[in-house]
């Protein structure tokens, strides 16, 4: 497990408004891309520099594929950025604020100690 990565595509998809599309309509697709062709190359970096070995294990990758935010939190991905992504996805679905609201209580059966975020 990555918690790296996890926030990586979150990180790195919200801040790009075709890859938030893209993730709403094809989520499981998005993730299969986002990680053969954005997964190891380095944040901040001119092209041409990349690892070789980030890869999504198949918890993390269903997780993402079936947008499932509880399990992303569960799996430390950072409640910010899940939250940022989700709200940019799927807030236009919802009356004002709603989305907030349906997030909280999906994640309401989680107790302090929240999982460990750090990365």
């Amino acid at each position: 497990m990555s918690k790296y990565l996890l926030d990586k595509f979150l990180f790195t998809v919200d801040r790009d408004p075709e890859l938030v599309e893209r993730y709403r309509e094809d989520p499981r697709g998005t993730v299969t891309m986002w990680e053969a062709d954005y997964a190891n190359r380095i944040l901040n970096c001119h092209d041409g520099e990349s690892s070789t070995w980030l890869r999504f294990d198949d918890v993390e990758r269903e997780a993402l594929a079936t947008h499932d935010y509880p399990a992303l939190f569960g799996l430390g991905a950072h409640p910010f950025l899940t939250l940022t992504l989700f709200i940019a996805m799927f807030e236009r679905d919802h009356e004002p604020l709603g989305f907030q609201l349906e997030y909280a209580q999906r994640l309401a059966h989680f107790a302090m100690p929240y999982p460990d975020i750090a990365t």
